[in-house]
């Protein structure tokens, strides 16, 4: 029997998809019940009154949930989301109900034995209740008290070897795809840049410094399993220089039909035999490809990276040998100014160790975005305000066609002294030698 009537909740309980309000209740029931014997150091009806707060929360139309203060554990600025009810009274379970961010493990590798410490430790000092994980990549634990948190974050840093994620106006917890661990098509080691600049930029993370939240996120290859070209401040997207290779025998043979289409990944239905011409040739997005005489042909100086063919026939083409990154800036949810994507800012850099022309880059971003941006403004929406031409002035980067995303719409163009051949200073006879009245 459940301590709070939660009619408004039930209701999503009945449809045909998972729901978070059953696991809620059996969350609940577990707790309650305690055959484990755990020490519980929280109120152990916290989920109870989770669910009751948040029936309320649905009949009144409102949030119950209220700003209290900073808290925190020493030495951090982040890590930790303070969370306090508006009715402590009536559901005192959760009258403090704290998030915590933990760092996560580089490309979500985990070992079973990990999982489990980390599930033990949150029954015990916590609500029982994780994210895995949040929408930049954090581990969440959801729901402590505020005397916990210097004990949770002793458990994380000194027994498991963990540290605790970022939260506020720093860098957030950097987050990566499998990378060459496990992926053909990955162009860089995106475990090891991640790692790198993660410990690197401890400071950044740990201490909050920055007009508001910078997110780095690595992808492997232009398919973007982080999807960082839209969610992060500044993405790291692995890509090639030389040819898309081609083995002509196996595209012959999935024209043939001896090899699956994408790998197998749409056998559910029968979708007829593979077409080619209309499955890979007509959506090249620059149509530099054709299918002629049972020969595929790639004009690679128009090939902007899209992976859709490689993904179609991965037996028969595979990325080039020559391979790094390109860094975009400026990607953001729509919270002030609109969600935006990431625009184009380095567009080859080759990825190794220790990667000092990648740091260079991230840290003339940083005394430009720190100098200029206002409180509470994105990267992306100070290029709105400032241009993009003033960023690649802060970093010296030279212009670049690809960075051009479409034609202009300002017909003004606004020259700078320097680039005007003598300067603003002119003199009179000489102008009136050429200009006679």
């Amino acid at each position: 029997m459940m301590k709070h009537e939660t009619p408004l909740l039930d209701q999503l309980e009945s449809g045909p998809w998972p729901s978070f309000v059953s696991d809620l209740k059996a969350e609940a029931e577990k707790r309650a019940k305690n055959e484990e014997n755990i020490e519980f150091q929280i109120p152990s009806d916290v989920v109870e009154d989770l669910l009751g707060v948040l029936e309320l929360s649905f009949k009144d139309g409102t949030t119950h949930w209220k700003h209290g203060g900073i808290v925190g554990v020493f030495g951090y600025g982040g890590g930790v989301i303070g969370r306090y009810c508006d009715q402590p009274n009536a559901f005192p379970g959760v009258a403090h109900f704290h998030t915590m961010r933990v760092a996560q493990p580089g490309g979500k590798f985990y070992t079973t034995k990990y999982l489990k410490d980390l599930c033990d430790l949150w029954d015990l000092r916590g609500s029982g209740i994780t994210n895995m994980h949040g929408s930049t990549g954090d581990i969440i634990f959801l729901g402590t008290t505020t005397p916990q948190l210097e004990e949770v974050f002793f458990e994380l840093t000194h027994r498991m070897g963990q540290d605790l994620g970022g939260s506020g106006s720093n860098l957030r917890t950097p987050a990566d795809c499998i990378g060459q661990a496990r992926c053909e098509y990955a162009c860089y080691d995106t475990q090891a840049l991640c790692y790198d600049l993660t410990m690197e930029y401890q400071d950044e993370l740990h201490r909050p410094a920055f007009p508001y939240k910078f997110k780095f996120k690595f992808d492997g290859c232009p398919n973007g399993c982080v999807a960082s070209i839209a969610r992060a401040d500044m993405s790291f997207i692995g890509t090639w220089k030389d040819d898309i290779k081609i083995d002509q025998e196996a595209v012959a043979a999935y024209v043939g039909g001896e090899f699956p289409s994408n790998a197998g990944a749409h056998a559910g239905r029968d979708w007829g035999a593979f077409d080619i011409q209309k499955e890979v040739v007509d959506l090249c997005p620059t149509n530099c490809m054709k299918y002629e005489g049972g020969k595929l042909e790639i004009n690679n100086r128009e090939c902007v990276r899209c992976m859709h063919c490689i993904n179609v026939m991965p037996r028969a083409l595979k990325i080039g040998d020559d391979k790094g990154l390109s860094i975009l800036v400026g990607a953001k949810a729509p919270i002030l100014d609109g969600a935006q994507m990431g625009s184009l800012l380095v567009p080859f850099i080759k990825c190794e160790e220790p990667y000092d022309e990648i740091k260079e880059v991230i840290e003339k971003v940083w005394d430009w975005w720190m100098e200029e941006g206002k409180n509470r403004e994105r990267l992306g929406e100070l290029i709105k305000r400032q241009g993009f031409q003033k960023l690649l002035e802060m970093t010296e980067i030279d212009p670049d066609p690809r960075m051009v995303s479409e034609p202009r719409s300002n017909p003004y163009i606004f020259w700078k002294e320097e680039e005007v051949e003598g300067g603003w200073d002119r003199d009179i006879n000489e102008f009136r030698k050429h200009h006679l009245r």
